[in-house]
């Protein structure tokens, strides 16, 4: 389901709320949905058949990106003051870069330059800036020798401190003159952060590998407040080419709980084939 080299493709959050051998399943049904792509998230409390994964991919002409979504030690930061969780943090990604690489991945991709709850209610020091960019231009070769990109997610002031804009990300990118690191634009984490959606499309447009798609109460693309004409025409003036990823979370999962421990307290996806119908749809019909 292309757009010219446009390619769609939906979270596993819309359906599980972990991955395991069960959850391959997930990979036959994304196919028969019509997409191009799966993001599984990854974690400590995840069990993930890197060999399995990529048989079930490569049969299904399934794309697989991987993205921290399980349980990740808050000590695993590479933007921490302390140096021994900086280290801890890179060993943490770099196992996670290696089982994605055997898996036949080929995006790692979130808050890698921090961590979600990371907040510092204080203003960002330049040596935090210089060795979180030098810990991303380490991870970057790493994974470019895996033959995955690294791709970074702005996120907003309510789940990390170091980066919530565009602009933050993108001189936190040219810190690190590294040509494998890449922009993932979340539209609902940046409705705390911008006015300006257009202009956030340009400033990440060098760099912009895909869109992580949902409405700002992260239901289903449109109806909601988002500017998705604005979005769209700027994505189009940038000759965007990459990635519309629908993410949510599931809100019938044990009876909403799922959802609940996530911070989405009503009720946008209770089923995941119909969010990514409905959200293709919209995007097809407008982009």
């Amino acid at each position: 389901m292309e757009l010219g080299r446009i390619k769609f493709g939906a979270h596993i959050f819309l359906w599980t709320e972990r991955w395991s051998s069960e959850e391959i399943r997930l990979i036959s049904r994304a196919k028969k949905l019509g997409l191009d792509v799966l993001e599984i998230a990854v974690g400590d409390d995840v069990e993930f058949d890197a060999e399995r994964i990529k048989r079930c991919a490569a049969d299904n002409e399934i794309e697989i990106v991987i993205s921290p979504g399980g349980i990740w030690p808050m000590e695993a930061d590479i933007s921490s003051s302390d140096p021994k969780n900086r280290k801890v943090g890179l060993e943490w990604h770099k196992q996670w870069i290696e089982k994605g690489a055997q898996a036949g991945a080929t995006a790692y991709t979130g808050a890698l330059y921090s961590h979600p709850g990371h907040i510092d209610r204080r203003k960002i020091t330049e040596d935090e800036l210089k060795y979180t960019a030098i810990n991303l231009q380490f991870l970057a070769e790493f994974a470019a020798k895996r033959n995955m990109k690294i791709v970074l997610e702005p996120m907003s002031h309510f789940r990390v401190s170091l980066v919530n804009t565009p602009s933050q990300l993108t001189e936190l990118i040219k810190r690190t003159e590294s040509k494998n690191l890449y922009a993932l634009m979340d539209t609902y984490h940046l409705v705390t952060e911008i006015r300006d959606y257009a202009e956030a499309v340009k400033t990440l447009s060098p760099w912009l590998w895909g869109i992580h798609a949902c409405e700002n109460d992260r239901g289903v693309p449109g109806g909601g407040i988002m500017p998705w004409d604005k979005i769209f025409s700027a994505l189009k003036k940038n000759k965007f080419d990459g990635y519309f990823i629908l993410e949510t979370y599931n809100s019938s999962i044990r009876k909403g709980d799922f959802a609940s421990s996530r911070g989405m307290f009503h009720d946008v996806c209770p089923d995941g084939d119909e969010f990514v119908k409905q959200g293709i749809n919209f995007i097809k019909g407008n982009f």
